[in-house]
């Protein structure tokens, strides 16, 4: 009966939804697919991010619950029957192991990444159309358009820094894959050809998918990127002195006799990421000096243990509640990014009586138990895809003269311009070095690649690579979806022609140039740069949605952000540390003083320093309508 209940639904359901979702709406329980034909029903009218913010709010949180129950795919075996006790590792471990009760290696080093959508295999098409003819095409920087006073350098730099937190898949050492640039776009090409290794492979041992890509990163947002991910690396970065990292006397990395930086993940880095480490190495620091000053009598192992867990928390709220609201400058994702840490109740309610109710009324932080949908911890393919980011670097760094009183706004004069080229690698070390922490801050602050490829020790490795190329190629390789098949598995409206993803007619006949009239061989690169953006985003709709998913699930899978959030594990001192912190600019506040006292105009510290602060708004934040 409750097939056939079913089967007449679904029969109903068809007659409102896409062709391309009958299929995934049959596999839907009957709740769920009354759901997903409320959010496809905004959807199809276009208005998700115009409705006023609790309405959109409401939208959100049930596109997140679909994709909560249909896009989180394990890669793996799982174990069953195991537990430890979380009592025993009350700490984040160097690997990221033994954070989740259930399955000890979930989120450590070595893990599989995961999946949001079923591999797409491509080894008959990873050269078509060829990747350097994309890369070229359609890829190549003709004039950098910054992104106004929205979104800075510093803020570009920080999701690199995060990345260098979560992920980096494992290479194939044995292999060298060689790109070779064809005749058509041979003179227009950075390199003529350039080598790389490949992703390696790992069978799985499971039944549906086969093999995967191991992460050489712990996906926790445990501060790997100071700390390292692994024991090897915790040792070179910590000085085994009341707890602390290694920092030097100028502020920034230390380096080592070889002239490369110590700190938790220096591969492929350039200053702006080696800043922001130097930064939170402070932050770490201090957090060590003020728990000693509080407990005298904790060790130089147990201070290193509380301050990690403090200072990953503090990177992990900043990011929530600061980086993502000028990325997705709306007052629809403020409201869901201070829910996401406080809940609808804010933050008033959560200091002043605890977390209160569900993930909702009270937020992810503090949840009683961590939530992983039944799939264990990991950070996925598609996430990695869609995080690319390195279009928001400019071709040069503004450097600013901080010598001088500051000027309107609190903005500080033109110095030189100083090439990208001069600021990656071990270069850049160099280069930042001459240049000192607060100028490149300062610079970073107010400025609204051929890039040399590393070794995982930082070592600079002899060949030169075509960054956007690579990436095309790295999505092929790693079997994920190109980019209509992309959006139906994510339960988005496919395009059906060129003009559906973009207004730009010069692009639509370069796209046309390299993929013909077939949307469905768009490279998902391709279409998220392409893609029409809405107002306010920094990004595109469709790697939003990606986001909407993970960055909730980086929060509420992790103990430490919800049964362990509390002052027994983080010490009271350490509790109150990450409750009262709530932006960047309170970092640098503690550290450097002077930098948002004289050159910080603007409300957050990753929005271009002498843009104006935000203006106050006496309508309560859930009853506001979205400006035109």
């Amino acid at each position: 009966m409750a097939f056939i209940t079913k089967t007449l639904l679904n029969n109903i359901l068809r007659r409102f939804i896409h062709q391309d979702f009958h299929e995934a709406v049959s596999s839907m329980t009957i709740t769920d697919a009354f759901l997903f034909l409320m959010v496809h029903s905004v959807d199809k009218l276009g208005i998700w991010h115009r409705l006023p913010v609790i309405l959109g709010l409401i939208y959100l949180a049930v596109r997140r619950h679909l994709h909560q129950q249909y896009n989180l795919i394990n890669v793996g075996k799982t174990p069953s029957g195991v537990r430890f006790s979380p009592g025993d590792y009350p700490y984040r471990t160097a690997d990221g192991s033994y954070n989740d009760p259930f399955n000890e290696g979930a989120g450590s080093q070595g893990s599989f990444f995961g999946r949001n959508i079923m591999p797409v295999h491509q080894t008959d098409k990873l050269m078509k159309p060829d990747p350097m003819v994309v890369a070229t095409k359609l890829l190549t920087r003709t004039q950098y358009k910054d992104t106004d006073k929205q979104f800075n350098m510093i803020a570009a730099s920080w999701i690199q820094f995060m990345i260098h937190d979560w992920i980096d898949h494992m290479e194939n050492t044995n292999q060298q894959v060689e790109l070779i640039a064809p005749k058509e776009v041979a003179n227009k090409c950075p390199l003529s050809s350039f080598k790389f290794y490949p992703t390696k492979e790992f069978p799985t041992g499971f039944y549906d998918i086969k093999s995967g890509a191991k992460n050489i990163r712990t996906p926790w947002w445990d501060g790997s990127v100071i700390y390292g991910s692994n024991k090897e690396r915790l040792q070179k970065v910590r000085t085994f002195t009341d707890g602390k990292l290694k920092i030097s006397e100028d502020g920034l990395l230390q380096q080592d006799e070889d002239g490369i930086p110590i700190s938790g993940d220096i591969r492929n880095s350039w200053a702006g990421v080696s800043t922001l480490q130097a930064l939170f190495i402070k932050e770490h620091n201090a957090v060590c000096d003020t728990l000693k000053k509080e407990y005298p009598d904790l060790n130089d192992e147990e201070l290193y243990r509380y301050a990690r867990l403090v200072t990953s928390a503090v990177i992990a709220k900043i990011h929530t509640i600061d980086w993502t609201v000028e990325l997705l400058k709306t007052d629809m994702l403020l409201a869901g990014m201070r829910a996401n840490w406080y809940g609808l109740l804010g933050k008033k309610f959560k200091d002043t009586f605890g977390h209160v109710g569900g993930s909702s009324l009270g937020g992810l932080v503090g949840l009683r138990k961590p939530v992983n949908h039944a799939v264990p911890y990991s950070l996925t393919e598609e996430f990695t895809s869609v995080y690319r980011l390195h279009q928001l670097l400019p071709d040069s760094i503004h450097l600013r003269n901080i010598n001088v009183a500051p000027g309107p706004n609190k903005s500080p004069p033109l110095l030189e311009e100083v090439p990208m080229p001069e600021l990656i690698g071990h270069k850049g070390e160099n280069t930042l070095s001459q240049i000192g922490f607060t100028r490149q801050f300062v610079s970073m602050g107010h400025q609204a690649c051929d890039l040399v490829a590393q070794d995982v020790d930082g070592k600079d490795r002899p060949d030169h690579v075509d960054l956007a190329a690579l990436e095309i190629y790295r999505d092929r390789e790693r079997k994920v979806a190109r980019y209509n098949q992309f959006r139906r598995a994510l339960l988005l409206i496919p395009i059906s022609k060129w003009e559906d993803l973009t207004e730009d007619k010069n692009a639509i006949e370069v796209l046309k140039d390299v993929y013909g009239d077939d949307v469905e061989e768009l490279d998902l690169m391709v279409g998220l740069m392409a893609e029409k953006k809405i107002k306010g985003f920094a990004i595109s709709e469709t790697a939003f949605i990606v986001f909407l998913l993970m960055a909730t699930r980086r929060l509420e899978a992790d103990r430490f952000f919800t049964s362990d959030f509390n002052e027994e594990t983080y010490t009271k001192k350490g509790f109150e540390w990450v409750n009262t912190t709530e932006s960047l600019k309170d970092v640098l506040d503690r550290h450097y003083p002077e930098i948002p006292k004289k050159w910080i105009n603007s409300t957050s510290a990753f929005s271009v320093w002498d843009s104006p602060p935000n203006a106050p708004n006496p309508i309560p934040l859930y009853l506001r309508f979205p400006t035109s």
